[in-house]
């Protein structure tokens, strides 16, 4: 593994106690980094946090957030600056799938609540962590912002309308998120992975999942670790001139 220095930097990473979450969290804390895991599951953020044990003892916390909740994420922002003083990284990792179905056919409080918890929340993220960016380095500001978003948001996969629509509306938050910040020192890139082997498959339909897979030219899923090695590298000093930009890692599916 290469070691992409992350040395004495503050990330915060949403839903980081599983899936591709706790790939980027162990990624960040091999790189140096210091990590607050922001995560609706408390349980499973314990659970995370108890795993890794005193191998990271202090430098790994976690929080319970409902990410789409304003005054939760101020909350959580508050409490990260006031515990590490600072906060130089944001992943916004945390989504759902919000199952399978054709448009006419999903329910629309699942519609919803998928566009919520992927788009809404990372909005929400953006708009509380922002600004303590912005007054790092003595108000020079500072920041590395890194979206997970998805080969649907560019694409639209059939069954999955709700998904794919908060995939893509991530992808045109992260395009004019990063052009507002491009003179700031804080740079916003959005990851566009295939589809990964994840918890989250218990929410889709086998069809489905063949699907995706024999879109990929490679042949197979793109390992957690592997998007966890992309976004170490955006969340890095290493990555200086690319803000505003969707960097794909679909085995070769991708188009453009």
């Amino acid at each position: 593994m290469n070691r992409v220095d992350l040395e004495g930097r503050v990330a915060v990473v949403t839903g980081g106690a599983q899936g591709i979450g706790l790939a980027i969290t162990e990624r960040f804390l091999a790189s140096g980094a210091q990590v607050v895991i922001w995560d609706i599951d408390q349980g499973k953020t314990n659970e995370t946090l108890a795993a890794f044990g005193r191998s990271h003892a202090g430098r790994v916390s976690g929080q319970c957030v409902e990410l789409t909740d304003d005054a939760a994420v101020a909350s959580a922002t508050a409490r990260t600056l006031a515990d590490a003083g600072r906060i130089d990284i944001l992943v916004n990792n945390a989504g759902i799938t919000g199952g399978n179905g054709t448009t006419w056919e999903l329910d629309p409080a699942v519609w919803r609540r998928t566009i919520e918890v992927n788009l809404i929340g990372p909005y929400l993220t953006c708009r509380h962590v922002v600004p303590a960016m912005m007054k790092a380095s003595g108000g020079k500001g500072y920041g590395r912002i890194v979206n997970i978003a998805s080969v649907a948001g560019k694409e639209g996969n059939p069954n999955a309308s709700h998904y794919s629509a908060s995939k893509a509306g991530v992808i045109a938050l992260t395009k004019s998120l990063g052009k507002e910040l491009a003179t700031k020192g804080i740079l916003v890139n959005a990851i566009a992975p295939a589809v990964a082997r994840t918890a989250m498959f218990a929410q889709m339909k086998q069809e489905h999942i063949d699907y995706m897979l024999g879109k990929i030219p490679m042949g197979r899923f793109v390992g957690v670790d592997e998007i966890a090695a992309m976004a170490a590298w955006l969340a890095s000093e290493d990555c200086s001139f690319s803000t505003a930009a969707v960097f794909d890692i679909t085995g070769g599916r991708s188009t453009y």
